[in-house]
């Protein structure tokens, strides 16, 4: 049997483990720069606020103090989220990390009634150990402990552990849940089958093989064997990435290139920071830039350019002087712009980034470039060492600047913001 912990609305949870005055109270946490919601309480489920809201259209909500706003703080929910981890990390030898508030795990030795108490206590230390609710769906497949957890999540008779142990209760499970929510599905695939009279993952369970062989082929072969009880999706392999994305949505609209020119350099440097920790290195650099799409009245431009590089490469000095160089073709001064970004494509483990027949580099400077982005992997985000950056980049972290009005405290990775008692 698979078990699924769900981390219940899991950026709420982490600003009320240490605001216990907003329990059953409406709250959001924003995406970057404040723009949209990304995390909702019950509470602001049942007022009608939606995935994905941009934050303006709250305001009448905020103003009246009926919702409760925050920014998101991503060191804050990344710490709690380990210690969730940790604690499934002790009860299982077989634990996998699905997102920051989800993971599968099993545990041998025990009957079923047993797994279920024991994933009971597992809620409750959860809660009382890090001040998280989580919920727990537990199924012969992954596919049916996600339906499962969603149960335990919406039904408070449950008490937080969904166990789908028989025909019975899959099938009507099953029958309760739309086909366009089964895991695997996605926003495409979904729209096709209820085309095709198919509205529940019943009816979707019920199809027979060839004509999922058919219409769905490998994929939702996989979802189907899976929902009719039998495993096909075994623990994901962390392939290295085929792309790499840093972008942002500027707090203000910006026209100068100067300004644009140390924010791209920024997101670069991110880009090639994450290549160096994953060991690897790209061959393409994209930039682009953005003006903001609702604002109609102005002019709308969304240009970007890609620079080839010779050799793949992971240095901030190359990275970004590729991402500099593609910005500088596409920038037009009589444009205000609200987005930019860059992303680092075509990549390579790094040991076979210097198998390249006809490599005019200067083998010296790769590697004077390589000590230096390896003490700016060290200084980035000590502050023991200083602020070691390239001089075209902005003095500070690259997300300075970005708008963080309702930002909470970093409760817990942070000895001048932790909690006082007085």
């Amino acid at each position: 049997m698979y078990a699924l912990v769900d981390c219940n609305n899991f950026f709420v949870s982490c600003e009320r483990a240490f605001r216990p005055d907003l329990e059953g109270k409406a709250v959001v946490v924003l995406s970057n720069n404040d723009g949209c919601v990304v995390s909702r309480s019950n509470e602001a489920k049942a007022m009608g606020i939606k995935m994905g809201t941009p934050f303006f259209q709250l305001d009448k909500y905020t103003r009246n103090g009926l919702l409760i706003p925050f920014s998101s703080n991503y060191t804050l929910y990344g710490d709690l989220s380990a210690r969730v981890m940790s604690i499934l990390a002790e009860e299982s030898d077989h634990l996998e990390i699905y997102s920051i508030d989800e993971a599968f795990f099993t545990l041998e030795g025990l009957t079923l009634e047993d797994l279920e108490a024991h994933c009971r206590a597992l809620v409750a230390r959860i809660r009382q150990w890090v001040g998280i609710p989580v919920s727990i769906g537990i199924a012969p497949t992954k596919t049916l402990a996600k339906l499962a957890s969603h149960f335990a999540k919406k039904y408070k008779g449950y008490r937080g552990v969904c166990l789908m142990e028989t025909e019975q209760k899959r099938r009507k499970a099953l029958g309760m849940v739309p086909v366009t929510e089964v895991w695997g599905i996605g926003r495409r695939l979904g729209p096709k089958l209820q085309s095709k009279g198919i509205k529940t993952a019943l009816d979707l369970a019920d199809k027979k093989r060839d004509w999922i062989d058919e219409e769905l082929h490998k994929p939702g072969l996989c979802t189907w064997l899976e929902l009719n009880g039998e495993v096909a999706v075994e623990e994901e392999e962390h392939e290295a990435r085929k792309s790499i994305c840093t972008s942002r949505s500027f707090a203000t609209m910006l026209s100068r290139y100067e300004e644009l020119r140390e924010r791209v350099s920024d997101f670069a440097a991110s880009c090639a920071r994450k290549l160096r920790s994953e060991g690897t290195a790209a061959r393409k650099v994209t930039t682009f830039i953005w003006t903001n799409r609702f604002r109609e009245d102005l002019q709308q431009y969304y240009p970007s350019a890609t620079i080839c590089l010779p050799r793949a490469e992971n240095s901030n000095q190359e990275v970004v002087g590729a991402a500099l160089q593609a910005l500088k073709s596409i920038y037009r001064p009589d444009v205000l712009y609200k987005k930019a970004g860059v992303i680092v494509h075509d990549i390579l483990p790094q040991e076979e980034a210097s198998q390249v027949l006809f490599d005019e580099g200067d083998p010296v400077l790769r590697e004077k470039e390589a000590v230096l982005s390896a003490l700016m992997d060290r200084a980035h985000g000590d502050p023991r060492l200083g602020d070691l950056r390239l001089a075209v980049q902005r003095k500070g972290h690259y997300a300075e600047g970005i708008r963080r009005e309702h930002c909470s405290p970093l409760y817990t990775t942070s000895l001048d913001e932790i909690i006082k008692v007085y």
